[in-house]
């Protein structure tokens, strides 16, 4: 039985495998850098160690640092969990030179899996199917060019030691190929180290299907029912599910033999995840998928098999690390459906920018046997540059896929995240989608779907609740008889309307509001909303509204602040603070100049001063979070100053590329 475990990783997951251990009766070590000095993963543990600064490459990322900390503290095992060195063949071993149990497979098992092109080799001879491609040595540019070409586009270019997206590159057009190359590579070199990549045959209409295996060290593997992870935004998941719409029994038994055929090839132990690409196009069927890679470690999606399946798959890794078997094949049931959403600060609406800065607001729903959210933040606490930017998973179960779509909405809906930007209004907007709805699923799904899934910047219903919450409400609540003690706009011979001016992001909004009864008609911007039906509620501070709007329900609340007024509804909160005159930005003189978004390092500069510009091409490349951002001309035009060079750091509003004023009378 392991006694101390040290968890070598932050956030939420190492709070989720905390609470497993603990229940279990296992002293837990947490490790933190500078900038995780006071977060909840630190505070939640027995004992926590520091490792360096905050940059991961500094701390997290450090096995030499991670090893000296379980050593300094007694551990006996170490849990990788997801990402950072989770798949780290060097630090396994580390681990078991250090007398101290890795919470995984072996080092073995690792390098078996963890180079996509070996690996496809690999299952290749062990019988299970594989998508078409180039997986050699040569990564001569003009070779992988011909080889996409005799492949035949659309074709992915993906990092060798890739995963989670980074490193992969779809290409649809031949005279594209050699930029998307480079662009890739340099990505897989900053993200693994090792830059070389594979190139595969693009499967139009893809599913991504995913199968949970087990192994332990009696050399029985088994698997955990499949997950349907489809719904991805530049290769990103965003909405997991388990098990996968439309699945057979036969379709079931072949893809979960093919998982454990892969998994008995490298002698696999603990938990890992088969995935597989899979013919969308029409009906699953048992010749219709391909082995993609495994991943040798726990996913981040891994709520959803426990929900459908009531197995804790963090137990049983700290069960089997220390010895001990997995159940019986025949034990392992398969109950009703559960679905996924990873809330992640960003912006959605500005280009899904990462958001940063302080969680002044942040309610998550409650947990219950049918609703599960998972953290490793708090209100107050900053959502830091350095690290992924997720806030939670949200995890919802229900006896049908459609009862847990709506457990989903329902706790999309209770949120409350602000300052920082979140895409949980993306995210109810998504699993609400008809096509969502009847799992009319493929990879392309959001990107197909865009226009319909991000939120408009400003919700007119949500403006109508700001004017109806910043009124004297006291009276109308108390139902009292009198209209002269409402302040409801009411005027003589027409209907009563009220008038304020907000702003919200920096633009500027009039909103009128027209109120007949329990109805309200919402007028701004030149459009109109109707909700009816109006139920107000004293919350303990604020209101709780509810309207229908466009044949949903719509439930919002608010709260007064300093600044203004706060709604939150259907994902969102936005502040609508009072207008100030000087607020509004001439949109000429915004185009003509290119800020940085966020804090970051440029990449690339990919224009000079007096370069001639079309809108929309890229200028300068920024890196935050992991992840590269292309930076856009807002119009046609010249170059007239580049302030920023390749590899320099950033803050948010930095200027960094100027354009020539337009002439005046110019179109």
């Amino acid at each position: 039985m392991i006694k101390t475990l040290l968890i070598a990783n932050r956030g939420e997951i190492a709070c989720r495998i905390m609470r497993t251990a603990q229940r279990m009766g296992i002293r837990c070590v947490a490790v933190y850098s500078e900038a995780d000095s006071e977060a909840l993963h630190v505070r939640m543990a027995d004992d926590a160690v520091a490792i360096g600064p905050a940059p991961a490459a500094e701390s997290y990322l450090r096995a030499d640092k991670i090893i000296a900390a379980a050593v300094q503290c007694g551990a006996d095992a170490i849990h990788p969990g997801y990402g950072f060195l989770s798949e780290n063949a060097a630090f396994a071993e580390a681990c078991s030179e250090n007398g101290i149990i890795f919470v995984g497979p072996s080092a073995e098992s690792i390098r078996a899996m963890g180079l996509k092109d070996r690996a496809k080799a690999l299952m290749e001879a062990a019988g299970v199917p594989v998508t078409p491609g180039y997986h050699g040595e040569n990564q001569d540019p003009e070779l992988l060019k011909d080889a996409a070409g005799a492949i035949g586009y659309p074709v992915l270019i993906k990092a060798v030691a890739g995963g989670g997206g980074k490193g992969m590159r779809k290409v649809a057009r031949e005279r594209d190929f050699l930029a998307d190359l480079e662009s890739c590579k340099r990505e897989a070199l900053k993200s693994f180290g090792d830059d070389r990549v594979l190139i595969e045959k693009f499967i139009t209409n893809p599913r991504h299907i995913e199968v949970q295996v087990f192994g332990d060290s009696r050399g029985r593997v088994v698997h955990m029912y499949e997950r349907d992870c489809s719904l991805q935004r530049r290769h990103q998941k965003v909405i997991e599910e388990a098990p996968a719409p439309g699945m057979t029994p036969a379709v079931r038994t072949a893809m979960c033999s093919a998982a454990i055929n892969a998994a008995k090839a490298v002698n696999y132990v603990g938990a890992g995840t088969v995935e597989f690409i899979v013919d969308g196009s029409g009906e699953l069927n048992e010749d219709g998928f391909f082995f993609m890679e495994m991943n040798t470690r726990l996913q981040v999606e891994h709520p959803v098999t426990e929900m459908v399946t009531g197995l804790d798959l963090v137990e049983l890794q700290l069960t089997v690390a220390a010895g001990g078997s997995v159940p019986e094949q025949d034990m392992i049931g398969l109950h009703g459906h559960a679905i996924e959403a990873r809330l992640y600060a960003e912006d959605p609406v500005n280009g899904f920018l990462p958001s940063i800065g302080a969680l002044h607001r942040l309610d998550l729903p409650e947990d219950d046997v049918e609703a599960r959210v998972e953290t490793g933040v708090e209100e107050g606490v900053e959502v830091s540059l350095h690290y992924d930017p997720m806030i939670a998973k949200l995890i919802a179960h229900g006896e049908t896929r459609h009862e847990a779509a709506l457990r989903l909405a329902v706790m999309l809906d209770e949120l409350v995240v602000w300052p920082v930007k979140t895409n949980a209004g993306f995210l109810r907007r998504a699993v609400m989608h008809p096509d969502f709805l009847a799992a009319r699923l493929n990879t392309g799904f959001i990107e197909t779907h865009l226009d319909t899934l991000v939120p408009p910047a400003i919700s007119l219903a949500d403006a109508g609740f700001a004017v109806l919450g910043a009124l004297d409400l006291t009276p109308l609540l108390a139902d009292l008889s009198d209209p002269f003690d409402v302040a409801d706009g009411w005027r003589m011979n027409a209907a009563p309307q009220i008038r304020h001016r907000f702003e919200v992001d920096g633009t500027r909004i009039d909103v009128s509001l027209e109120i007949a009864g329990d109805c309200l008609t919402v007028l701004a911007g030149g459009e109109r909303q109707e909700l009816d039906g109006l139920e107000v509620e004293a919350l303990e501070e604020g209101y709780l509204f509810q309207a229908g709007a466009d044949g949903e329900t719509v439930i919002a609340q608010f709260e007064r602040l300093d600044q203004g007024c706060l709604v939150s509804s259907r994902g969102c909160t936005s502040l609508f603070a009072l207008s100030h005159p000087d607020a509004a930005v001439d949109a000429l003189e915004a185009g003509d100049t290119i800020k940085a978004p966020m804090p970051g390092k440029v990449l690339a500069v990919n224009v000079a001063a007096g370069d001639a510009v079309v809108r929309g091409q890229a200028l300068v490349v920024l890196e935050a979070m992991k992840m590269e951002h292309a930076l856009a001309a807002p119009r046609d035009g010249t170059i007239a100053e580049m302030r920023v060079e390749a590899g320099a750091q950033v803050a948010e509003g930095d200027v960094l590329v100027l354009l020539q004023e337009l002439d005046e009378g110019a179109a």
